[in-house]
């Protein structure tokens, strides 16, 4: 059974996925909790008890949480029950692909398009975040390249793990 500061911590993640990504709190209290939990895999059913939620709350939060590619199922040889588990890679930060801000800065030159030129309010909100996105296509690779230089350092310091 977790400890009381283990289910807050749970509560907490929670709490603040569902208000910066839209997540349904209890699939932020299970990311919350697999960041903590020992083991690191847990069945449904242990999962369950340890956030005493129902098994349906508890598969429905893995499915979207799967589909997000933040935790992954196994199943050891012989067991007819899946283990729930963080996948390491998944710690990676989102949307930092710079496809992503290319597209959307093609979709908005189009809503640009059609905006004819009295709309000079939609047109000026329109070309900040068209420029926004092209900031973003063009630095955050640069972030994440720099990142991946940076804790590549702290982990050759031993400052970081290696992730398994």
């Amino acid at each position: 059974m977790p400890r009381d500061e283990e289910l807050l911590f749970a509560d907490h993640v929670g709490r603040f996925y569902a208000g910066h990504h839209g997540f349904p709190p209890m699939a932020g209290r299970l990311l919350g909790y697999l960041l903590i939990c020992d083991p690191p895999q847990q069945t449904i059913d242990l999962l369950g008890e340890a956030l005493l939620a129902s098994r349906s709350a508890i598969t429905g939060a893995v499915k979207l949480l799967e589909g997000y590619g933040y935790v992954a199922r196994t199943r050891r040889a012989g067991e007819r029950f899946d283990r729930v588990g963080l996948r390491p890679e998944a710690l990676e930060p989102r949307n930092a692909e710079a496809e992503l801000f290319r597209e959307q800065a093609a979709l908005l030159r189009e809503g640009l398009a059609i905006l004819p030129e009295t709309q000079t309010a939609q047109r000026a909100a329109l070309l900040e975040l068209v420029a926004l996105a092209e900031f973003f296509q063009v630095r955050l690779p640069q972030l994440m390249d720099e990142w991946r230089e940076h804790r590549a350092a702290l982990r050759a310091q031993g400052k970081l793990p290696e992730l398994k």
